[in-house]
């Protein structure tokens, strides 16, 4: 029942959102996911305890506000609206990690970026692939490598704070 939930609440966006343009569920989803990446960068600034993890949030924060500018100038010559804040699921990841601190705070943090950063990837690879919209397809090759980059930093941090890095799919 939660997953037919989670996937109604999922769905009804994007149908909401539109397809005027043929890759407006990647737009949406980079958004959200630039968006959360920013706030999540902000929070782990504030309340990791740990100056390696204070300092890829502070990458976090000012690689994805740069990300996130470039696709709103692509979708503003677009005219595509982009959603203003992260996805129920980022929200939820973030309502969690408030609530936490020290190193468990850390370890949370950590893992939430390990699954963000495969789940980008996996989005930031098949736009780049087989995207329709070629500003889209170009805005996300352009991308790729620095969430490779993102994704190479937060494995180095897991395996520091003895995270297993495991995961279902690499996308």
């Amino acid at each position: 029942m939660k997953a037919f939930i989670t996937s109604t609440m999922l769905f009804v966006p994007l149908v909401a959102f539109g397809a005027s343009d043929p890759d407006s569920s990647f737009y949406k989803h980079a958004a959200e996911a630039g968006i959360a990446e920013v706030e999540l960068g902000e929070l782990a600034q504030d309340k990791a305890t740990s100056q390696d993890v204070k300092d890829f949030a502070a990458m976090m924060v000012k690689d994805h506000a740069a990300a996130d500018d470039k696709l709103k100038s692509v979708a503003a010559a677009k005219d595509i609206s982009l959603p203003t804040s992260a996805s129920l699921s980022a929200m939820a990841t973030e309502t969690k990690l408030k609530v936490l601190s020290g190193e468990s705070f850390d370890k949370s943090y950590i893992k939430s970026q390990l699954k963000a950063h495969r789940e980008a990837i996996a989005l930031f690879s098949k736009e780049a692939t087989r995207g329709q919209d070629p500003e889209a397809k170009a805005f996300a090759s352009a991308t790729l490598p620095t969430l490779k980059k993102h994704l190479a930093a937060i494995q180095g941090l897991a395996s520091t704070a003895g995270i297993s890095q495991a995961h279902k799919t690499d996308g």
